[in-house]
């Protein structure tokens, strides 16, 4: 038997709000959860959590205290430490996690892509072959581009980031989604050669990938990182929606 009380939505994505607009239409009970790391986050309709659980022992005593009648994971691909808190927390207790995925952005033939495993790997593949970049990766990843003195770094980021900074950088605060005539402006502006960014997938953040394939622009991806093992994923709200249905725990 799932809960009576609330769906958990684990948010802070465009979809996540999405789908807390969805249940306050059909008039079920949710909560959306929010990491609480960007400084004005955008939010959904309803009730909202701001801030950390504090691991996955204390998300299950909240899951169980509250009654949830499910959780999704509706968080970023790449927000890898709460997807493996979800899936820890829910394991042993009989509340459905359900774990929604962008499909991951494919290349066309027109794209040159150098496909990387992480940020590291990133840092050191663009190295090799940019000399005007644009990085697109977060603020908590720019770090690892701070050991190169030679290249440009565009970096764009929601807030601005904290950690040590390339040598020559400027900072574009800015939040999607994104157009393609402004992307492209971005690109021609700043010159840029290289495009570094994960593949996070979904249509808010695209236009960067077809401005980067129309402007022969190379791009370093980071693959996404699979989901916890033994987790229901699925890649569509109607999805999401079916399956909360399906365990009754949209009751």
């Amino acid at each position: 038997m799932t809960g009576q009380g609330p769906v958990l939505i684990l948010g802070g994505t465009a979809e996540a709000r999405a789908l807390a607009a969805e249940l306050h239409e059909l008039a079920v009970p949710y909560l959306s959860s929010l990491a609480g790391r960007v400084q004005q986050p955008r939010l959904p309709v309803g009730e909202v959590r701001i801030g950390g659980f504090g691991g996955a022992t204390a998300l299950r005593a909240w899951i169980t205290d509250h009654d949830c009648r499910a959780v999704i994971d509706a968080t970023h691909p790449f927000a890898q430490q709460i997807s493996r808190n979800a899936a820890e927390a829910t394991a042993p207790i009989p509340v459905p996690l359900i774990a929604f995925r962008r499909p991951e952005w494919v290349p066309t033939a027109d794209d040159e892509w150098t496909v990387v495993d992480d940020i590291t790997a990133a840092a050191s593949a663009v190295s090799a072959v940019g000399s005007r970049i644009l990085v697109t990766t977060g603020r908590q990843d720019v770090t690892a581009f701070a050991g190169d003195d030679s290249a440009f770094y565009a970096i764009r980021v929601v807030d601005p980031p904290t950690g040590d900074l390339p040598r020559h950088h400027k900072i574009i605060r800015s939040r999607g989604p994104y157009d393609l005539e402004s992307e492209l402006a971005l690109l021609r502006d700043n010159d840029i050669d290289t495009l570094v960014t994960k593949n996070s997938g979904g249509e808010h953040t695209r236009a960067k990938l077809v401005a980067a394939r129309e402007l022969g622009v190379r791009v370093v991806m980071v693959a996404q990182p699979p989901s916890p093992s033994g987790v229901d994923v699925v890649d569509t709200l109607d999805e999401v929606i079916s399956r909360l249905r399906d365990r009754n725990a949209a009751r």
